[in-house]
């Protein structure tokens, strides 16, 4: 698998792995379905708990953090901006991105793929 920054396809590749064991990759799979639900602390804890015991659950509890916090910010822009009705639209927007990105996330977390958000600001590495 290569990487894509955003302009161009990278030259850097992904190592295949063995196949991880099916309780890494619904962690994996909770840490992006369970923010949706009960906010960000279902990744927060997975985080906590996990990050140095699989790597794989690392990835994907930052992720789901970090997009997370990017949905949140982009939520009270949206709420600020109804006032001047673009706001609206905007709002509108980040709610569909989020349920699209938060299902190809998870979809991607129980195959046992590694998975980026592309509209997330990573504030936690």
């Amino acid at each position: 698998m290569r990487w894509w920054n955003g302009v161009t396809w990278t030259e850097h590749i992904t190592p295949s792995s063995p196949p991880r064991p099916g309780d890494e990759n619904t962690l994996a799979m909770l840490c992006h379905l369970g923010g949706a639900f009960a906010s960000i602390l279902v990744p927060i804890i997975i985080y906590l708990t996990k990050k140095d015991q699989s790597p794989f659950i690392r990835h994907h509890a930052v992720e789901a953090i970090n997009f997370h916090l990017t949905y949140f910010i982009a939520m009270i822009v949206s709420v600020l901006l109804i006032l001047l009705i673009v706001g609206f639209f905007l709002l509108l927007a980040t709610v569909g991105a989020f349920l699209v990105l938060t299902i190809v996330a998870s979809v991607a977390a129980y195959r046992g793929e590694w998975y980026r958000y592309p509209l997330s600001i990573r504030f936690i590495r």
